[in-house]
Formats: C-alpha cells, structure tokens, sequence
C-alpha cells in the first residue's frame, strides 16, 4: 500500500484524488437533492423514504461511513494541495492568469472549510436534533416515529434557520462551480473551445443543486408547503 500513498502525496495523484472524491460527493448532493424533493408531495411521501432508509440500517451505515471518509479525504488532500502550491508559488505575480488560479485556490480552501461547517450543523440539525431538539421530537411524535415532514417544516418555518441555510448555499454554488470546472481540467478539457462551455455548465449544475436545496427552504417559509400541525 505504500505506492497508492506515494500516489496519494504526487501533485497528479493529488489531482486524480480530488477529481474521484469531488465526482462522488457530487453524486451524493444530487442524490440528497433528490430524495428532499419529495418535501413538495404529500408527507407520506418523504415520510415513507425516511422510513425505507431506516429500515435498512446496515447498508445506510456502510453508506454514512464511505461518504465520511470520501468527505475527509477530500478535504485533506485539497489542503494539502493548497500548501503545495503556495509553497510553489513565485515571489511576484507577473501573469494575469496566475493571480486568478491562486485566488480560485484560496477560495476553494474557504468555501471547503465552510461547508464543513455546514455539513456539522445539519448533523447537528436534522440527525442528532441538538441545535433544534424541539423540532427535532415532532419526527418522533409521527405516527411510526418517522414524521420527517413534520420535524423539516416545524424547522424551515423559522426564518433564522432558512437565513442560514441560503447563505451556505451560496457557498454550496461557489464551491461547486469552481470544482466543476477543475475536474474538467484534471480531465484535460480545458482547450479554448471547451472551456466556455465548461463555464455555462458548471455554473448551470451548481445553480440547480444550490437554488434546489434553497428552494425546499424556502417554499416552507413562505406557505408554499404548508407545516404539519
């Protein structure tokens, strides 16, 4: 295993692990994207999908620690490249293009950092109820102790919680864009053609997972999706 560690720490393998870790977190945002939407039909709807998830604890476990240690990998390999390429980097910027990448860097490693804060909260939030306990008890106040409906709506009625949730979801979008068109540079479509629609498609994926999940929120805040009594 010492070769995939040497892999890990070159700067190509470094590329490759973002490029993996990112490709999959993406697939999970969307998933989770999915999965909430159901909030616009009937609650049972997202009552019943919590409730198939539950049913299967061994495969959502399996599944909560892979996406931890994809998560933890992720960020670690990105602050490991961003030392490398500030330890890289020349004493004076001479080129336009330099000044934009450091700073595409540096902003990745923040909006990174901040969405783990975020990632901490709806933990925090929505799993283990300790921010909102009171919201967090009408979940299993439901009928079969599954009322997800009841406990996300009793939350999102409250403006200060959807306040939160839009700003992270501006971080959300930011990060996504720029991650988006880095993978299509790890993956060499950076030619001159390519790049612009690069551009338009990273910021159109990132708009519809970041305004997706602020939707939810807001529909709940403003009657749109009516709270469960």
């Amino acid at each position: 295993m010492t070769w995939l560690f040497d892999f890990w720490r070159s700067s190509i393998g470094g590329k490759v692990t973002m490029a993996i870790t990112g490709l999959l977190l993406f697939g999970f945002v969307i998933a989770h994207l999915i999965g909430n939407l159901q909030l616009f039909g009937a609650p049972t709807l997202i009552n019943d999908y919590a409730k198939f998830l539950a049913g299967k604890p061994v495969l959502l476990w399996i599944a909560r620690i892979g996406l931890f240690v994809v998560f933890v990998l992720h960020i670690v390999t990105g602050l490991r490249l961003a030392r490398q390429n500030r330890a890289a980097r020349p004493v004076g910027y001479e080129r336009e293009a330099t000044i934009v990448a450091t700073y595409a860097s540096r902003s990745m490693v923040l909006t990174g950092l901040a969405l783990l804060v975020f990632v901490i909260y709806h933990l925090l939030h929505f799993t283990l109820g300790v921010t909102n306990p009171g919201d967090f008890a009408k979940k299993d106040a439901g009928a079969d102790g599954h009322d997800v409906h009841a406990m996300v709506t009793a939350s999102f009625s409250n403006p200060a919680i959807v306040a939160a949730y839009a700003a992270f979801q501006l971080v959300l979008f930011f990060h996504l864009k720029h991650g988006i068109q880095s993978l299509a540079q790890t993956l060499g479509l950076n030619h001159g053609r390519i790049t612009p629609m690069v551009q338009k498609l990273s910021f159109v994926f990132a708009a519809l997972v970041a305004g997706g999940n602020l939707l939810l929120s807001l529909s709940v805040l403003t009657g749109f999706v009516k709270v469960t009594p």
